[in-house]
Order: C-alpha cells, then sequence, then structure tokens
C-alpha cells in the first residue's frame, strides 16, 4: 500500500513530497485500531514544530486528519467494535501517513462518526473546529454575554469561530477581505432556532482603510471586546502583499481590547514593544497563542481532547457548526494538491480515498 510522505529540505530549500510504498505489522498493539482510511485532510506541515519537539526523519508522514472504518480492534481496546465508523488526528510522531489505505492508531486518538456526517465533510473541518474549541473554551474561557471579534471571519477557521460562539451566546464582530466575503458574512443565519444574523457587525478591511477601532467602540459602548481571535498579525506599519495589507496591525488589536479582555493569536513570532506591553497591563489583558498541536503533543489532558473532538462531531452532525464545503481530491492528485497546500497558496484541500 502506497502514503505520502515529505522529504525536508535544507534551511531554504522547499519540502519535496513523494509518494512511497509502506506495511503494516501483523499484530496489533493492545490499545491499537486498524482503519480503512475514507477521507484524509491536508494542512501545511509545521517542519519547525517537528525539530523543536525532537522528530527529525528522512520521509514525515502527510495527512494527519482522518475518517474511516474500524476494521480490527487490539486486544484491550475498549471504545470500538469492528465496522464503528471513526475521525481522528493523527499524533505528531505517527509513522503512518493518513493517505494509506489502512492505519494503525490508537484508541485515544480517535472518536465515533455520526452516521449523517460525511467522511469528507469531518475530515476538511476537524482541524479547523478544533482550532476554534481551543481558542475559544480553553484559552479565551468565552462565556454568554461576551463579545468577540474574528479576524477574517470568512475563512474556514473563522466560520468555525462565529458558529460556536452564537450557539454560547456570544455577540459577534468580524472583518471581511473582499466585497464577497463581505456579503456572505453580512448572510450568515443559524440552521437551527431563530433566524437572526450570526454577525452584529461586518467590519470591511479590503478597502485601504479600516475603521476597526471606532467600529468595534460603537458596538461596545466604548469598553472594547472581551476576545479577539486574529488569522495572522502586522507586526511593521509598512508596505507588502496584498494578503499582508488585509492583516491587523498588533497595536489595533490592543486597542480594541476591553479591560480583562483575552487576545488568541495564531502568529507564532508575536513581537510586543514596550508601549504595547504597558497598553496590555493597564487593561489587565491578556495574550495567548492558539497552537493547535498541543494536544497531541501531550498526554496531560488527553480526555479533555476527546470530549472536544467528541461535541465537535455532534455540533456538526447536528448543523450547529455547519464548515464551509471542501471539494474531494482523488488520490491521484494528492502530491500536487500538498505542495500547494503547503505553499500556503491554498489553506487546505481534502483527499477522498
Amino acid at each position: 500500500m502506497k502514503g505520502l510522505y515529505c522529504k525536508p529540505g535544507g534551511s531554504e530549500a522547499e519540502p519535496k513530497f513523494v509518494i512511497q510504498e509502506t506495511t503494516l505489522p501483523e499484530d496489533l498493539g493492545n490499545h491499537q485500531v486498524r482503519v480503512q482510511v475514507k477521507a484524509c485532510g491536508l494542512s501545511p506541515l509545521d517542519l519547525k514544530l517537528l525539530e523543536d519537539v525532537g522528530i527529525q526523519r528522512d520521509l514525515i508522514p502527510v495527512g494527519r486528519e482522518v475518517a474511516g472504518v474500524v476494521l480490527q480492534v487490539g486486544s484491550k481496546v475498549s471504545f470500538f467494535q469492528p465496522e464503528d465508523e471513526v475521525v481522528g488526528i493523527l499524533p505528531l510522531d505517527s509513522p503512518s501517513s493518513g493517505l494509506c489505505d489502512t492505519i494503525d492508531i490508537d484508541e485515544h486518538y480517535l472518536v465515533q462518526k455520526p452516521e449523517k456526517l460525511s467522511s469528507v465533510c469531518v475530515a476538511g473541518a476537524l482541524r479547523d473546529g478544533l482550532c476554534a474549541y481551543t481558542a475559544l473554551h480553553t484559552q479565551a474561557h468565552m462565556a454568554a454575554g461576551h463579545t468577540l471579534l474574528v479576524m477574517d471571519g470568512a475563512s474556514s477557521f473563522g466560520l468555525m469561530c462565529i458558529q460556536l460562539a452564537c450557539y454560547h451566546g456570544v455577540k459577534v464582530l468580524t472583518t471581511s477581505h473582499s466585497p464577497q466575503k463581505h456579503t456572505f458574512l453580512e448572510q450568515l443565519r443559524p440552521s437551527v432556532g431563530v433566524q437572526d444574523p450570526l454577525v452584529a457587525r461586518v467590519i470591511p478591511v479590503y478597502n485601504g482603510s479600516s475603521d476597526l477601532l471606532p467600529v468595534v467602540l460603537e458596538e461596545t459602548g466604548s469598553l472594547g471586546v472581551d476576545i479577539v481571535i486574529d488569522s495572522g498579525v502586522c507586526l511593521q506599519e509598512e508596505e507588502g502583499p496584498d494578503d499582508v495589507k488585509l492583516l491587523p496591525h498588533k497595536h489595533d488589536i490592543i486597542s480594541v481590547l476591553g479591560v480583562g479582555g483575552h487576545w488568541i493569536t495564531s502568529h507564532q513570532d508575536l513581537q510586543l514593544d514596550p508601549p504595547d506591553c504597558r497598553l496590555l497591563h493597564l487593561k489587565s489583558a491578556s495574550v495567548s497563542f492558539l497552537n493547535p498541536e498541543v494536544w497531541t503533543a501531550s498526554s496531560a489532558q488527553q480526555g479533555r481532547y476527546l470530549h472536544i473532538l467528541k461535541d465537535i462531531v455532534e455540533k456538526m452532525s447536528a448543523g450547529v457548526l455547519r464548515p464551509q464545503p471542501e471539494e474531494a481530491i482523488p488520490l491521484y492528485e494528492a502530491t500536487v494538491a500538498m505542495e500547494t497546500v503547503q505553499r500556503h497558496q491554498k489553506k487546505k484541500a481534502v483527499i477522498q480515498l
């Protein structure tokens, strides 16, 4: 059987993605489950993170968000039986590529997949759902009555944050990166319950001048928001690519935070100047770094992690979380698709096996 693997390049060379033959051991571990993969989500590989946690290999498995059917279970497996439909994220040190026909995975990385939920849908959205839960529940301690600002709400991650926050009674503001995305966000409605807009205010940032601070202050009675979730940050006010120009400046984010607010950032190399830190101190606000890999890199909170995964798939099945549909790509296009994802020309891709 074949799987997709990454050959890391040098310090400046781009990584290469290759199809390799691989085999599974004959015997399953006591707590392992053998799964026939139906769909696999592709996300960019963070090679620096793998190096930081001591995972250095000639060939790194690619494709970790998987959905499939249980074929066989180990002697001590208690959660699953053969023919159960499951979904999960392979750990960072997994020897298997999610694009293999069949993989072995520890039962503690999997949850049951609801029958009405398609494998392609859940494999494409699971990572974004996990990021949204981590940001809002684990780091920001979201509660009903809070106000949330989501940067680029039309992205797959931003959409998950908006829907999850609205479900819990949070007032949501968001930014839009194009006229089409602006219209899409204004027309968002829940699939169940009262058909009020999900977003209280959509703030355009694509027309050159951003009214972010005055609009947020107007919507919050000059108090600022309780939570800000970014999708990247501009560290310096200078000219750059169009996608960088759309990112908020770090000082703007701190300015819109209310007293005791939480800023959840996905910017790994965030640098704050003393005036920024002073403003955070005056507001008694905090900055948290969003690293979704922390759940599979550490087993300290494995029970909470499984609870989150289970809640994500249940809310997706119930229509509370409605991810943007991803077009399934056939297996023979996996290498090209992964190269596109790795160069950030596309956010993610879903391979149907």
